[in-house]
């Protein structure tokens, strides 16, 4: 049998005010839940990420709530003036797009309110990155979610090798003029495993490309639209029986051309051995 349904805002009304951790549909308007539906009637107000953006969603289920805008740049001068209201109203947090917290400021508000004693309700929803994990045809017993992958260079190859030695599955967010370096980039640092290149899921030109890193390169010459890549996890873990493995895997990424940086964060992914450790044995390699 199904569980009792959850409390509606008036019945929470007699206790605390509520924040309630509202997700919504990442493209198709139809993904919204009846429960969300329901909260964001109930409640006095509505903080989200874009205003524009939630007007369509409230506009299409004829949703009369009054909203505020609750972004990266206003979220310093805005957050007191939320937290104030909590102490007598409910307020949805939304965001554009997906769940809330996850790659946007509505975690500051979370935290805040929390702190402050309020209790905070979050109801399930649309998630772009599970979405793409079922659809990627990939195995994943488990997965890794790093966000959008940084924009310089430098720092985005640190963190794939850092994940080179990952089992698990890979999640990332790319935009469509970063898609491009950001495979190249993966294909150097990660080598030609299969991926899932999401793009504009739920949306009227949804396409789930699957093949491996340099087929999508191949593919998606001009990207457009909005990205979420699922990479394979390795299959290719050491069996470390000595010190000199270690040495062997840093003379390795030497002899590829490796920075000491990006050869220690690959290396550390792989073995667990501390990144101070890794420093002296790659100062050692040439004396």
């Amino acid at each position: 049998m199904y569980p009792e349904p959850a409390p509606t805002v008036a019945e929470r009304s007699q206790e605390l005010p509520t924040l309630y951790i509202v997700p919504t549909p990442i493209g198709n308007l139809e993904d919204i839940t009846l429960r969300a539906l329901r909260v964001l009637k109930e409640v006095d107000l509505i903080a989200a990420e874009d205003t524009r953006v939630t007007r369509k969603l409230l506009s299409r289920y004829e949703v009369k709530t009054p909203l505020t805008a609750f972004h990266e740049h206003n979220r310093r001068t805005k957050l007191p003036e939320l937290l104030e209201r909590l102490d007598d109203s409910d307020i949805a947090l939304v965001s554009d797009a997906g769940t809330p917290t996850i790659n946007d400021p509505g975690q500051d508000l979370v935290a805040a309110a929390e702190e402050a004693g309020f209790d905070v309700v979050p109801l399930p929803g649309a998630s772009a990155v599970t979405t793409a994990l079922a659809a990627s045809g990939l195995e994943v017993d488990g997965f890794v979610y790093v966000g959008f992958l940084p924009r310089e260079r430098s720092k985005r190859v640190e963190l794939l090798s850092s994940l080179s030695g990952e089992q698990r599955a890979i999640v990332t967010f790319e935009t469509p003029h970063r898609l491009t370096a950001a495979l190249k980039d993966t294909l150097e640092t990660l080598g030609d495993r299969r991926v899932a290149v999401c793009r504009e899921m739920t949306k009227l030109h949804e396409e789930i490309y699957r093949g491996t890193v340099s087929d999508a390169l191949a593919h998606f010459v001009k990207p457009r639209g909005e990205f979420t890549l699922v990479i394979e996890g390795t299959s290719n873990v050491p069996n470390l029986e000595s010190d000199d493995d270690v040495d062997d895997l840093l003379a390795e990424a030497k002899g590829r051309g490796m920075t000491a940086r990006d050869a220690i964060a690959e290396v550390g992914a792989l073995t667990g051995v501390s990144r101070r450790e890794l420093y002296s044995r790659w100062l050692e390699l040439d004396s």
